[in-house]
């Protein structure tokens, strides 16, 4: 059976999530960034485009994170909740060394690869405390969202991070944890401790089946890598995803997720034109994480996140902008045979 009938009845939410927020600069087209007279500016997190994609998608979010109290404070705000996630629990750094993290995006196009350079020691969310976050918000979500990376970017936000992770679990909610491993920000062996340790709190574990070969040292085939976390851990449900770079302008996307001794994957998305896949894996969540809410069926979850996971790379920005209908069309344009018209009428 793919229903999933363990959710938390009448929360105010269905998803909470907790992280950084960045902006990102990148120069215009495919210039490279030390062709660039000016930047175009997005602003996205890890977190915040799972909470936001799934918002768009028609469930209700809100998000834990720590802003500059000033102008760039208040732009982030602003776009948080333009993309429907409620700011209620938005904290503000009023100290005068309050910054938010930026990130450069270079735009590939073949055979030169893509790239990022980060410029994020220091934000403001490093410092963010467990006495800012409200006592009131832990009972009231279905889903608390949370990756790896919160977990990295410092030692007082790492310490503030597991706390959350308790309290949530403990409230009765579902724990959805990416793993998002980014070896610029912690080794192995670091990362490989605390993750492990994050793992007996998780229900719903995302993780690619590279990091779990590497980082994680998980062995065996796929579907024995994805049974040992559930196993070992009591991960009730466990997603891997799977993208081919053809080029930098064409990908292949799919997914498996392993859940009640089930495993469940559709036929690919390939040759999906890449405009930007900057958030392309955290619209897979946002999917996958809509369908469990609204729809409580694992096997639609998962062809909810291929689907918005695969629209999210033909769409400028970090944060998906699709809603379920638009979702729904591609599902369905995805499973058809025969003719099909060229544009949505």
């Amino acid at each position: 059976m793919s229903k999933i009938n363990t959710l938390k009845q009448d929360a105010e939410y269905d998803i909470i999530g907790m992280g950084e927020v960045m902006i990102r600069l990148s120069p215009p087209g495919k210039q490279k960034l030390s062709q660039a007279d000016y930047f175009e500016r997005n602003i996205g997190g890890s977190e915040l485009n799972v909470v936001s994609g799934a918002a768009m998608l028609g469930a209700r979010s809100a998000m834990i994170t720590k802003l500059p109290d000033n102008a760039i404070g208040r732009l982030v705000k602003s776009k948080i909740t333009s993309g429907n996630v409620d700011d209620r629990y938005l904290v503000y750094d009023k100290s005068d060394k309050s910054r938010l993290g930026l990130y450069y995006y270079e735009n590939g196009a073949y055979p030169r690869k893509s790239s990022v350079i980060y410029d994020r020691a220091n934000s403001s969310v490093c410092t963010l405390g467990i006495d800012e976050i409200s006592d009131d918000i832990f009972d009231k979500t279905k889903i608390f969202h949370i990756s790896s990376i919160t977990l990295a970017l410092s030692p007082e936000l790492q310490k503030t991070a597991l706390e959350v992770i308790k309290k949530f679990h403990g409230s009765g909610a579902k724990i959805s944890f990416d793993v998002n491993y980014r070896a610029a920000l912690w080794s192995e062996d670091e990362a490989r401790a605390v993750i492990e340790d994050v793992f007996n709190y998780v229900d719903f574990l995302f993780v690619s089946e590279e990091t779990s070969r590497r980082m994680l040292r998980r062995t065996g085939s796929l579907e024995d890598i994805m049974k040992g976390y559930s196993n070992d851990f009591g991960c009730s449900l466990v997603a891997t995803t799977r993208r081919e770079v053809v080029s930098p302008m064409h990908h292949n996307f799919n997914s498996k997720i392993y859940f009640d001794g089930n495993f469940y994957e559709e036929k690919g998305y390939n040759n999906i034109e890449v405009i930007d896949r900057i958030g392309s894996g955290d619209a897979y969540l946002s999917g996958v994480l809509y369908g469990l809410t609204a729809l409580g069926d694992v096997e639609q979850a998962l062809k909810i996140g291929n689907a918005c996971s695969a629209v999210k790379n033909t769409v400028v920005g970090d944060m998906s902008d699709s809603s379920i209908g638009e979702i729904m069309n591609v599902i369905k344009s995805h499973n058809a045979t025969g003719h099909q018209d060229e544009m949505v009428r």
